[in-house]
């Protein structure tokens, strides 16, 4: 057993925490089993679970981007953005969720420090750039539903603007790790890999880091959805109010608040657990804490490839409609004909 000076760890060992918390091993996650961190049912059951996660994350997003190439009609500003993401997930689900599955399975990082790296860096690059779509999204709503700019129109090229503005933010989130400021390492179980946020003082400045993912990645854009979602709802309740004769207006208000509240709680979700817990880490240094639960904001994040495409997809009745037709079953001209409906009605909320 080493000693708990960091620096005497070589850049390729796992270096993850002091050993007040009697997690740290001589035994590299790269190399062999970590029977020591939990019990083999415990691993294959993240494998199974993992494995879930890929296929369904995999079918639903590549369903969503097949439904938008056969269906001109699903070639809004809006989906685009939609379609964006589908994208983003599909990246973390192939690059993220099946590697993990693989060495969950095996019972620790069996892809090795440069397999650890690419993994962490994919799932890092896909999950940001679907958390700044969700952003993209409040922010759409609130352009084309309050209408702060008067009579701008969002149109498909300001969408493709931003989906590329996405992967930008993305880009500057895992890029760093992957060259110099921070670093990808294993994390939790020590089957999937994640931005060092467990070690302090070295020359990665990993507080910093962390730091900025904080502001930048988390607090930015759940501020813009918070204000855009907010925005929303007052203007939807002011028609509603304005309108209190007409039903068909108070069910349209009643269904954007509930999925406005369905949307905020996804996000929180997906990507509270990670924050709270990296910032626990930073700011409770040395205190003791069991690697198992470092893995749960892990599978949390990752999760995300299954039911953000369902809140924002499959609760997209015109999206619903079109999955439907794809497959074969019935009921699309229906739904067809309520979406119709309710596009009018929303629409009619929003001021002129």
């Amino acid at each position: 057993m080493r000693g708990n000076r960091i620096e005497e760890y070589p850049d390729d060992f796992w270096i993850p925490i002091p050993l007040e918390t009697n997690n740290i091993t001589a035994l590299s996650p790269y190399l062999v089993p970590q029977d020591h961190l939990g019990s083999k049912a415990l691993f294959y059951s993240l494998s199974a679970f993992m494995f879930v996660l890929f296929v369904a994350g995999t079918a639903i997003n590549v369903l969503t981007i097949a439904c938008t190439v056969q269906y001109k009609k699903l070639r809004s500003h809006l989906n685009y953005i939609l379609v964006n993401m589908a994208v983003a997930n599909l990246f973390v689900s192939c690059a993220g969720s099946f590697p993990c599955f693989y060495c969950f399975s095996s019972r620790h990082m069996a892809l090795g420090q440069l397999g650890c790296k690419i993994e962490g860096f994919a799932a890092t690059l896909g999950g940001m750039v679907s958390l700044w779509s969700l952003a993209v999204i409040a922010f759409e709503r609130w352009l084309v539903i309050c209408k702060p700019l008067g009579n701008f129109t969002f149109k498909s090229e300001h969408a493709i603007f931003f989906c590329g503005l996405t992967w930008c933010c993305a880009m500057s989130a895992a890029l760093p790790p992957a060259v110099g400021w921070s670093r990808y390492i294993p994390e939790g179980l020590q089957c999937s890999c994640g931005p060092d946020w467990y070690t302090t003082g070295t020359k990665y400045n990993t507080e910093s880091y962390v730091m900025f993912l904080f502001y930048f990645c988390f607090a930015v854009p759940f501020s813009c959805i918070v204000f855009c979602y907010s925005q929303l709802l007052f203007t939807l309740k002011s028609a509603a109010k304005a309108q209190a004769e007409s039903a068909s207006t108070q069910k349209a208000e009643r269904e954007v608040t509930r999925m406005v509240v369905v949307m905020v709680l996804g996000f929180l979700v997906c990507y509270l657990p990670y924050t709270f817990f990296a910032l626990w880490i930073v700011n409770n240094r040395g205190q003791t804490f069991d690697l198992r639960l470092a893995t749960i904001p892990s599978v949390f994040s990752k999760s995300s490839t299954v039911y953000n495409p369902v809140i924002y997809v499959l609760l997209n009745k015109q999206f619903r409609s079109c999955m439907k037709k794809m497959l074969g079953m019935s009921g699309g001209d229906e739904e067809e004909s309520t979406t119709t409906q309710s596009v009018t009605e929303v629409s009619k909320v929003g001021p002129s």
